[in-house]
């Protein structure tokens, strides 16, 4: 078992808010997970590729910063995100998701606070947020630990270990990157990946997948 670094990383992240042209203004960390390998084989990468890789959890934790002036210091948002084809595919050649989100925010928000965090999720998921078809207020509990990073709000859980073991055969690689806009990341395994709500007509558990990334962001 080794970390496995993304070794390249993302590029394109803007600086916003009020009198933060040039420079960053939030500043926190980030876990996602889909229902699809992001390290595999070609002839499993095959497979999934038309058949799976359809749903996501997506998760903000801000340590300090605002958002276009609203301040958003130790706030959070999750996205849960289902589509019509795999939502990574686009990477390689594939046609872009029509996808829709059920959005969770965290309950401490006051009403800009929640209005700028959603403005911030969908902005920097670059397209795959788009119709939001449910929002929702909830304790959300974001735990970045040294082996793990587990998040949990309302109907979902998301738990990535910071560890990616790499299976030599079938041609073993990474295929995709991460959704959001990103400093640095790295690949992780998927524990928990759930999601049981009913606002997106689908609901999964896809856990011990090497479908996970983690790492921070800056914008």
């Amino acid at each position: 078992m080794k970390r496995a670094t993304l070794t390249t990383a993302l590029v394109g992240v803007m600086a916003v808010g009020l009198g933060a042209a040039g420079g960053t203004s939030i500043k926190g960390s980030y876990v996602e997970a889909r229902t699809a390998e992001i390290f595999t084989g070609g002839c499993i990468m095959n497979g999934e590729a038309g058949t799976v890789g359809k749903e996501a959890l997506m998760a903000w934790k801000v340590d300090r910063g605002s958002f276009k002036g609203v301040p958003l210091d130790g706030l959070a948002v999750v996205a849960a995100v289902a589509g019509d084809v795999n939502l990574g595919i686009r990477e390689i050649g594939g046609e872009t998701a029509v996808t829709k989100t059920a959005l969770f925010v965290d309950s401490r928000a006051t009403a800009a606070q929640r209005e700028a965090l959603v403005a911030m999720a969908r902005q920097y998921s670059n397209g795959v947020i788009d119709k939001i078809v449910q929002l929702t207020p909830t304790a959300i509990q974001f735990a970045n630990e040294p082996q793990a990073i587990r998040v949990s709000a309302d109907t979902l859980r998301l738990t990535i270990g910071k560890e990616m073991s790499h299976d030599p055969t079938c041609g073993g690689k990474q295929w995709f990157h991460p959704f959001a806009t990103l400093d640095g990341a790295e690949m992780g395994t998927a524990k928990e990946n759930t999601f049981t709500g009913t606002a997106l007509g689908t609901k999964w558990s896809d856990p011990n997948k090497r479908s996970g990334f983690f790492g921070t962001f800056s914008y």
